[in-house]
């Protein structure tokens, strides 16, 4: 049996309201957690976002002692932004709507260097359905450390996923994979120096 949100008295409106807080609530943990991490890895970040228009940079933030490890930020939501700020490549940003692995490698790695940090995230794709998406819900989001990208990947959402739940489990699911990440990086260097 499926259950439309009219049938329980509440509008698609209040399950947008509802979801941002849920991610909220959720997202606390993961915050508290990568924000530790970060700490005790004393190393620093940057966040170049496009389709989550700012959740990235607005959830680091929200880290405690966030200013010692995040250093910034740009949501650069037009190509033109894409091309002069964040060095994307100008022909490839045409043919793509600045929507491709390698456009979120570009960003990630450029951000990186303008803000002279180790990690970085980068996001680009499309929170609602369009004719240069083909009607889909998709986005490329990669991390760099150091200068070199550690995971690329694609998501893919329902077509008729709201554009802010989009952009809000864009966000949760690419933290998540940063934590991972994060987790990896700080584990092997810990390994690394018990074998020194």
């Amino acid at each position: 049996m499926i259950v439309k949100p009219s049938q329980i008295g509440v509008s698609s409106d209040e399950l947008s309201v509802r979801s941002l807080i849920f991610f909220i609530i959720e997202l606390e943990n993961l915050l508290s957690y990568i924000g530790k991490r970060m700490l005790q890895c004393k190393e620093t970040i940057a966040v170049a976002e496009s389709v989550t228009s700012g959740f990235l940079q607005f959830s680091f933030s929200q880290m405690r002692d966030a200013s010692t490890f995040f250093m910034g930020g740009i949501t650069a939501y037009s190509l033109q932004e894409k091309v002069e700020i964040l060095k994307v490549d100008l022909e490839e940003a045409i043919k793509t709507n600045c929507v491709s692995s390698n456009i979120a490698e570009t960003m990630a790695l450029n951000v990186a260097k303008m803000y002279r940090t180790n990690w970085s995230i980068a996001v680009t794709g499309y929170a609602t359905p369009v004719e240069e998406s083909g009607k889909k819900l998709f986005a490329y989001f990669s991390i760099s450390h150091r200068g070199k990208i550690i995971l690329s990947e694609r998501l893919d959402l329902h077509s008729r996923t709201k554009a802010v739940n989009a952009q809000l489990y864009y966000s949760e699911f690419i933290l998540g994979c940063f934590k991972l990440e994060l987790d990896k990086q700080i584990d092997t260097g810990i390994d690394n120096d018990k074998a020194s």
